[in-house]
């Protein structure tokens, strides 16, 4: 998480990096991608909200037109002295906010699953 150029390996359905903040990341950083699939891509920002290195990232981001977006992610130590890396997400404005959470959530769970399992495929892989 600490490298804003992997965003598009682990976050599902973000296609692109355009350009990421040189003090990322940092609150106030922001991440330049795009989301979506060739030829239908829409640029997208996230800016950091919070940052807790080694412990948690919340992300504000805008997926317009469907909506604003808030994702945070946290590593939970854990008894055997790893890491559990939980992310939650919810639209916080636009379109969206309008669908009851329970008809969203379902799609956001799913989304969120996958994308972890990149992340921890990233944090696991053998050193080169």
């Amino acid at each position: 998480m600490a490298d804003g150029w992997y965003y598009p390996v682990w976050v599902v359905g973000a296609a692109r990096m355009r350009a990421v903040s040189a003090d990322w990341p940092a609150v106030g950083a922001e991440l330049h991608h795009s989301v979506g699939g060739w030829p239908f891509l829409l640029d997208d920002i996230r800016r950091a909200t919070k940052s807790v290195p080694g412990r948690e990232l919340v992300l504000r981001g805008r997926g317009w037109p469907a909506s604003e977006v808030e994702v945070q992610v946290v590593l939970e130590p854990t008894a055997d002295g790893g890491r559990e890396i939980v992310m939650r997400e919810d639209a916080v404005a636009g379109p969206a906010r309008l669908t009851p959470y329970p008809l969203r959530a379902p799609l956001i769970f799913q989304r969120n699953t996958e994308s972890v399992r990149r992340l921890a495929y990233l944090a696991e892989r053998p050193a080169p």
